[in-house]
């Protein structure tokens, strides 16, 4: 059995530069996060450049939760792709989708996403904690797609 068998979440479904800039943006901004404290530094210091909220970096907190929320509650670890690969996993793109929708106000298709990433009592809140970050990303400045 390979990798990819063993870990289907892992496996390429698209390339970064064929997403809508949100999921091209959560997506790089879950991968900086993960990359531990130097990344997150990275997050916070983009949001606050993008001006995605005059909020003091709470912005940055929301999505450090929701990232928490669900790494705490989900059925099996989310795997990304390294930073600066270009392609995207299918993990990676099934939580920015859902972020993009809870932002877009499909909360009934965003709430389905959630039960199939997280235990289904958690799914109501994680789809408020992903509509509060996408909303206040949708704000900020769109990143090209070098980022």
């Amino acid at each position: 059995m390979t990798l990819r068998e063993r870990h289907p979440g892992g496996a390429p479904v698209a390339r970064l530069d064929g997403l809508p800039p949100l999921e091209r943006r959560v997506i790089r901004f879950l991968r900086l996060w993960c990359a531990g404290p130097d990344g997150e530094r990275a997050v916070r210091w983009e949001m606050a450049r993008d001006g995605a909220r005059d909020d003091d970096g709470r912005l940055a907190e929301s999505f450090g939760e929701l990232l928490q929320l669900t790494a705490g509650n989900a059925r099996r670890p989310l795997l990304g792709h390294a930073l600066d690969c270009p392609c995207a996993g299918s993990d990676e793109c099934i939580f920015a989708r859902f972020v993009a929708l809870a932002a877009e106000g499909a909360r009934e298709e965003a709430v389905l996403i959630a039960a199939l990433l997280v235990r289904v009592d958690v799914a109501m809140c994680l789809t408020a904690a992903a509509e509060e970050v996408g909303l206040g990303l949708m704000r900020g400045r769109t990143p090209s797609i070098a980022h």
